[in-house]
């Protein structure tokens, strides 16, 4: 998405959220971002179905978090930390989460909206799984794979991967701290390449003097 674009679908969430529409935020947010949320969150649940499922728990968490969205950061990078916390959240208490959560209502835009992102995303993600490329960055460790989904595929800065990648007890960074976080990641970030980009060149699949 063109940078301007996106800065004028922010700014129209922005406004919606000051005239206290939340549902109409959360649909704009959701037509900006949701393709790539939801390709996101199939790095990290692989079955179709519980991919569906932490969707559309994500669409639900976003519209109830609006209000207290204090716009200190991007909305793209709010979005991205919520889908991360409801995928974290689904893991810790899947057992006990149809008990505990009423799905959310099918009648309503922001749902009418996420199912619409599914349908229109499952094509092309049919498409990346059959790369080994996708496949090496599967075999990864999960937070390896998360980084470099953010990082290379949705081109969040480091300071944003920082907001992002926080743990869920954790404070909010500020300042010197949000950036040494940042510094650290990048270097993580590094290895991680690196270390992919050699199993490649193992497997022929770029070639031996490809430093990219």
């Amino acid at each position: 998405m063109e940078a301007r674009k996106r800065d004028d679908l922010e700014s129209e969430a922005r406004i919606l959220c000051e005239r206290g529409d939340f549902e109409g935020a959360a649909t704009v947010a959701l037509k900006a971002y949701g393709a790539e949320v939801y390709t996101f969150l199939g790095a990290r649940h692989q079955d179709r179905g519980e991919q569906d499922d932490v969707f559309a728990q994500f669409a639900e968490a976003l519209w109830k978090s609006l209000p207290s969205f204090a716009w200190m950061s991007s909305l793209r990078t709010f979005v991205y930390a919520v889908a991360r916390r409801t995928s974290l959240y689904h893991r810790r208490e899947a057992h006990r989460r149809r008990q505990r959560e009423a799905p959310l209502d099918g009648g309503s835009v922001v749902s009418r909206v996420a199912a619409a992102i599914r349908s229109a995303t499952t094509p092309l993600e049919r498409s990346e799984v059959k790369s080994r490329i996708a496949e090496l960055r599967a075999e990864l460790p999960e937070e390896d794979q998360e980084l470099l989904v953010l990082r290379v595929d949705r081109q969040l800065s480091w300071l944003e991967l920082a907001e992002v990648l926080r743990g869920e007890d954790e404070a909010p960074l500020e300042g010197e701290a949000l950036k040494r976080e940042a510094a650290r990641l990048r270097k993580r970030f590094q290895l991680v390449k690196d270390a992919l980009r050699e199993r490649a060149r193992r497997e022929g699949l770029i070639p031996e003097d490809d430093d990219r």
